[in-house]
């Protein structure tokens, strides 16, 4: 029983890794997706992974206090139809100066965030390629024509010489 538990493991590692293949390729095929990558900024955050995660996580978190804020313009806007201007620019400076102060905040925790999931990424590969080696080149290529052996060979002989 304990052989086909791992057997099941990487069978369910297998299955999750060909969905998430699947998910991230129909993604990819989207065509607002495929649009906003041509763009310049989408061209811009291709070529910088760590800043598109930051921004995502800090838009991903910031989405209920500008939510709140914007529900707070909403009300206080329509207490000023009835009378009340001054009440109203002051809570819409107080909540501007409060949107403000969490914003900044949120960027800070989407850095940290940002930066604890590529280490997690990072350090999830390293094991994954620990406990599952992918194949060397000798097994994946038997007609013996493989450039690698060929360059290893060469090196043998200059080495023994």
């Amino acid at each position: 029983m304990a052989k086909e538990e791992p057997l099941s493991t990487s069978k369910d590692l297998k299955e999750l890794q060909k969905k998430l293949s699947l998910l991230v390729e129909s993604i990819q095929n989207n065509t607002k997706v495929i649009a906003f990558m041509k763009s310049p900024v989408g061209q811009y955050l291709d070529r910088h992974p760590f800043l598109a995660l930051t921004v995502l996580v800090f838009v991903a978190m910031s989405a209920i206090p500008v939510g709140f804020f914007l529900l707070i313009v909403v009300l206080t806007s329509l207490a000023a139809f009835v009378g009340v201007i001054l009440l109203e620019g002051l809570v819409i400076s107080v909540g501007g100066l409060s949107l403000l102060c969490v914003l900044c905040g949120l960027s800070f925790v989407s850095l940290a965030m940002s930066g604890t999931i590529i280490v997690s990424y990072v350090v999830v590969s390293s094991l994954f390629k620990y406990w599952f080696p992918p194949r060397s080149l000798t097994q994946q290529n038997s007609s013996g024509d493989c450039q690698l052996a060929m360059k290893s060979a060469d090196l043998e002989g200059l080495y023994q010489e």
